[in-house]
């Protein structure tokens, strides 16, 4: 253990394995189990570091080797990274100019969620993002989401056009009949108050989509 916060403190962080980066956020192993067996018991379970970033605490609690306080102290690890994604990208520019970038907006904060979530960006007129909320969130089944519940908040933010961004907790990032009939009203719904519905893109674990051609075609 203290070699590895040896590394971490004259090599850098970057330095260490999944395992060992584990070890150092767990501090302590338990009775006749060191950490780093933690550690490789935790990554063996999961399969993968995204699958082990995707657990609740109370998920990690029934693990082998975990409490409430190494549970909750690894989730809060996995949180801030989250977090300092976010704020990267909304330092580094929030102009949402294509598909390319909602991607990038949203793949930190959805593609690893095990629920669906809808987020509504209200943007400006010249494509800035002006506010980000969620509007809905739902099991692994999906989200009830009706078109008061979209317009409100962004007539409310007095955006010039929207984008609707949800998550396919399956990894599947294609849309379905239901994603397309609700985009598609949507954006009728969207004309007839002066709104723009600059796209509407699903994000997944194995990729991304974007509806916004299902939708023209649907209109044409």
């Amino acid at each position: 253990m203290v070699d590895q916060r040896e590394r971490a403190l004259h090599e850098g962080v970057e330095t260490l394995s999944d395992q060992d980066l584990l070890a150092l956020v767990l501090g302590t192993g338990n009775t006749g189990q060191p950490v780093h067996a933690v550690a490789a018991g935790l990554l063996a379970a999961e399969g993968t570091l995204m699958q082990l970033a995707r657990m609740t605490p109370h998920g990690l609690m029934l693990r082998k080797g975990l409490g409430a306080a190494k549970a909750a102290r690894l989730s809060a690890a996995f949180e801030l990274g989250r977090r300092a994604q976010f704020e990267r990208l909304r330092i580094a520019d929030n102009r949402l100019r294509g598909y390319e970038e909602v991607v990038e907006w949203a793949r930190p904060r959805l593609a690893t969620l095990d629920h669906e979530e809808v987020w509504l960006l209200a943007l400006d007129g010249r494509n800035s993002l002006k506010s980000a909320r969620r509007i809905a969130q739902g099991g692994c089944h999906g989200c009830a989401l009706t078109t008061r519940d979209i317009l409100g908040p962004a007539l409310r933010d007095a955006a010039t056009a929207i984008v609707l961004v949800h998550n396919h907790p399956s990894g599947d990032p294609q849309p379905s009949a239901e994603d397309i009939a609700m985009t598609r009203k949507v954006a009728a719904a969207c004309n007839v108050v002066g709104l723009m519905l600059f796209d509407h893109v699903i994000i997944a674990r194995g990729g991304a989509s974007s509806l916004f051609e299902d939708v023209k075609e649907g209109t044409e």
